[in-house]
């Protein structure tokens, strides 16, 4: 399998001087088989540097949803090929808890977009996870999912193939204050031995305990997790806006400094790919 970073900042998109190394651009990651298959992991902005590549795209484009959060859907109405009328797209959505899975559809709505999404040549599919523990098939892809501890609700997943796993946990608060929808022990049984965990790490301990609760983990948190569930690569995601290009390498620097057992641990970057047949990052 390969992973490419498309889209790896939080909340809002960050252009700017001081952005430029991690990028600006909102949640989406793709991963791709070594057969070819692939599925796309949120719709942020990043998402429409996909366009070129699969404007014109034949089979089936599946998108996986976390949450309906502004951040990781506000690509989707500048994405190509949903334009195209030979396109199919399913998109399966996490479990919100206002069961409004359609969201990515209906921001296309009202007076917030010009085109409306009944309006979409393409056929979009839209299915929402039927349970916070499913487990289901997408071509040679094998996914598992799980609830994430954010308002609003959400969900993590487990990408299997070509005997390899990654974890996508974004975003996730991995000690709330309230009760978790997913606990500590339960998240290690989750991403257990993963080749790869991609994981929120939006805020480092300065930032709290102003912002506990808010639905997102810290570096130590999560490096913390990494190393009791046996990880073996570990790519933080999910970068706070505000935080500039000189203050996530300190972060990264520091993080990489300490003796953890984990092969590799990195900031990720926009338009950076890790493959994991090579165990490269470029």
């Amino acid at each position: 399998m390969k992973i490419e970073f498309y889209g790896v900042r939080g909340s809002m998109p960050t252009p700017g001087k001081n952005t430029v190394l991690f990028g600006g651009n909102t949640s989406c990651v793709y991963v791709e088989l070594n057969n070819g298959d692939f599925v796309i992991l949120d719709s942020g902005t990043g998402i429409t540097k996909l366009n070129k590549k699969l404007n014109h795209y034949k089979e089936t484009i599946n998108i996986l949803v976390t949450h309906s959060h502004w951040d990781h859907i506000q690509g989707f109405p500048y994405f190509h090929p949903i334009y195209c009328p030979s396109t199919k797209i399913n998109i399966i959505t996490g479990i919100m808890d206002n069961n409004d899975n359609d969201m990515i559809l209906k921001q296309m709505s009202g007076s917030s977009h010009p085109v409306k999404y009944n309006e979409l040549p393409s056929s979009i599919t839209l299915n929402a996870i039927s349970s916070p523990q499913s487990k289901f098939k997408l071509n040679d892809f094998i996914i598992t999912t799980q609830a994430l501890n954010h308002p609003d609700g959400g969900s993590a997943y487990c990408l299997q193939g070509d005997n390899q796993k990654i974890a996508y946990v974004t975003d996730n608060e991995l000690i709330p204050p309230a009760s978790a929808a997913t606990t500590w022990d339960e998240w290690i049984k989750f991403i257990s031995d993963a080749d790869v965990l991609i994981h929120d790490a939006q805020y480092n301990n300065h930032d709290m305990p102003l912002k506990h609760g808010w639905g997102h983990s810290t570096y130590e948190q999560v490096m913390k997790l990494a190393i009791q569930a046996n990880v073996k690569q570990l790519f933080f995601i999910s970068h706070d806006p505000c935080r500039t290009d000189q203050e996530l390498l300190a972060q990264e620097q520091s993080i990489q400094s300490k003796n953890t057992g984990i092969t590799q641990i990195a900031c990720a970057k926009e338009d950076s790919t890790f493959d994991l047949n090579t165990m490269s990052l470029r």
